[in-house]
C-alpha cells in the first residue's frame, strides 16, 4: 500500500538518481531521453547497463574471493610490496598475515616498517600488541601497549583487552584488573567484559563473574536488532562460560 501511495516520488527519484549519474559520467544523452521519457524501463535498463557494470560486479566478486580465499589477497600484497617497498605496502602485508594467523610474518614487518617518522605509529603498535599476544610473548605486549595507552582509540579495543591480559598473566592482577575495568561500561563492550568476566572466575570471585555475565545477557534482551547480533557472539561465549563456571574457573 505505501509503495502505490508513494509510486510517484518514488519514479521521480530513481529518475533522478539516473539522470544524475549519466551526467557526471557523461554518458550518452540518449540515456537521459529514455529515463525521462520511459522512467520505469529506462531506470532498470540503465541501473543494470551502466551502475552495476562490470566493474561494479568485478570488485564484488573479488571481495567475495578474498575472503574464501585469503592467500590471494596475500599473494597480491606480496607481489605489491616488491615493486613498491613502503610503509603502507608493508603494514598492508603485515595487516593480512595477521588475520590470516601467520603472526610471525606479521610481526616481522610491522617492525621492519617501524623506521624514522614510523618509528612509534601508534596503529602498528596496537597491531604489535595483537600479533605478540596471540603467540603469548606477553612480555613484549606490556612496553608496546604503554606507549599507545593514552590514546582514544586504545580505550576500547582488542589491543587494550589484550594488554590487560598480558598484565595478568605476568602477575600484575591489580594493574589487570584496573585495565578491564576501565573497559567496563552498560549495553556496549561485550568483548572486554567477557574476558573480565573470565578475568573474575579465574581470579576466585566466580559470584562476581556470575552476576557480570547475567547481567548482560539481561542487557542483551534490551538492545537493537543490529546491537543484538553484534553481541551474538559473546553472549553465547557468556552462556558456555557459566555452564564451566562451578568449581572450575575458566582460561582467561
Amino acid at each position: 500500500m505505501w509503495f502505490w501511495t508513494n509510486y510517484y516520488y518514488i519514479i521521480l527519484a530513481l529518475q533522478g538518481i539516473c539522470v544524475l549519474h549519466c551526467m557526471r559520467r557523461r554518458n550518452e544523452q540518449k540515456w537521459i531521453y529514455l529515463i525521462i521519457f520511459l522512467p520505469v524501463i529506462g531506470c532498470i535498463a540503465y541501473f543494470f547497463t551502466e551502475i552495476m557494470n562490470e566493474r561494479g560486479v568485478r570488485n564484488i566478486t573479488q571481495g567475495i574471493g578474498t575472503a574464501v580465499n585469503p592467500s590471494n589477497s596475500i599473494k597480491k600484497l606480496e607481489k605489491r610490496l616488491k615493486f613498491a617497498d613502503t610503509h603502507q605496502n608493508k603494514v598492508l602485508l603485515a595487516d593480512a598475515y595477521l588475520a590470516a594467523g601467520d603472526e610471525d610474518n606479521a610481526i616481522r614487518l610491522y617492525e621492519e616498517s617501524r623506521i624514522g617518522v614510523f618509528l612509534d605509529n601508534e596503529y602498528v603498535l596496537m597491531q604489535l600488541v595483537k600479533a605478540y599476544a596471540a603467540k603469548r610473548d606477553y612480555e613484549k605486549v606490556i612496553p608496546l601497549a604503554l606507549k599507545v595507552k593514552h590514546i582514544v582509540e586504545f580505550q576500547k579495543s582488542k589491543a587494550h583487552i589484550e594488554y590487560a591480559k598480558a598484565l595478568y598473566y605476568t602477575g600484575k592482577t591489580t594493574d589487570a584488573e584496573t585495565e578491564f575495568a576501565a573497559m567496563k561500561g552498560k549495553f556496549a563492550h561485550y568483548e572486554p567484559r567477557y574476558y573480565y568476566g573470565l578475568f573474575l572466575a579465574d581470579t576466585g570471585r566466580t559470584d562476581a563473574a556470575v552476576a557480570l555475565f547475567n547481567e548482560m545477557i539481561e542487557e542483551q534482551m534490551h538492545l537493537g536488532p543490529r546491537e543484538r547480533a553484534a553481541a551474538r557472539q559473546w553472549i553465547g561465549l557468556i552462556k558456555t562460560g557459566l555452564k564451566n563456571m562451578p568449581g572450575r574457573g575458566v582460561e582467561v
